[in-house]
């Protein structure tokens, strides 16, 4: 039981700081790379830059993967299948999650290559450094698709495995939905995915203080020995 009660306080934890890891770092790179002159300041905020990318593709990377990781052996013997699903989708999430971080690291060697050379070839610079920011962007979306659809097997397995209350699984199935929608939209350049995120986002902070403070549930650890 103690060692259930370790994994569910780990995935707890893990999944607050996935979320504040990949929030901070995406606030902070996009406070930089955002400004109408972004091109010209981007290089004096290097440091904002590259701590956001830190957040995203190291720490970020460790939790992220860890969630699936941490669950695989109590999740894997309720159905093996969408486990492996979860934990597939959460490295394509990440993988491409930092692919996007990478993308905003290089307008930092792009700025200063601007500033170094002037105005002489500014729209070849501007029109790159929109390409970057256009495509860290949209690696974003894609990340949080494939992540939303990781999340759908995994609030799945949730609901089959009764470690957890199934009102979280059905609030975490809707969520995931209306994220992934979301992000869908904006790579088409319509909808708000901030918004349509909120749903997805409340269910993994609900269940994560849920996990810290309560554990899995009573029902689904006697379960366990069923499967």
């Amino acid at each position: 039981m103690s060692n259930f009660r370790a994994a569910a306080i780990t995935f707890g934890a893990f999944f607050i700081i996935a979320f504040l890891s990949y929030g901070t770092g995406s606030a902070l790179i996009a406070s930089a790379a955002e400004a109408p002159d972004f091109l010209t300041t981007i290089s004096a905020k290097g440091s904002t830059v590259i701590i956001g990318v830190i957040l995203i593709a190291i720490i970020h990377t460790i939790v992220n993967i860890g969630l699936p990781v941490v669950m695989f052996p109590i999740l894997s013997r309720f159905n093996r299948t969408l486990t492996v699903g979860y934990l597939s989708a959460a490295i394509a999430a990440t993988t491409v999650a930092v692919v996007g971080a990478i993308f905003s690291l290089l307008l930092l060697p792009l700025s200063a290559e601007f500033v170094q050379t002037g105005t002489a070839s500014a729209a070849h610079f501007e029109t790159l450094g929109n390409i970057l920011v256009r495509a860290g962007q949209s690696s974003y979306f894609i990340s949080m698709a494939i992540w939303g659809i990781g999340g759908l097997l995994f609030v799945s397995v949730l609901y089959i495995s009764r470690l957890v209350p199934r009102i979280f699984s059905v609030w975490g199935f809707i969520g995931y939905a209306i994220f992934i929608a979301g992000m869908i939209l904006e790579l088409f350049g319509v909808g708000n995915g901030v918004l349509l995120s909120l749903p997805g986002g409340l269910f993994e902070i609900g269940l994560s203080l849920f996990l810290i403070l309560k554990g899995f549930s009573k029902a689904g650890l006697e379960s366990l020995s069923a499967y």
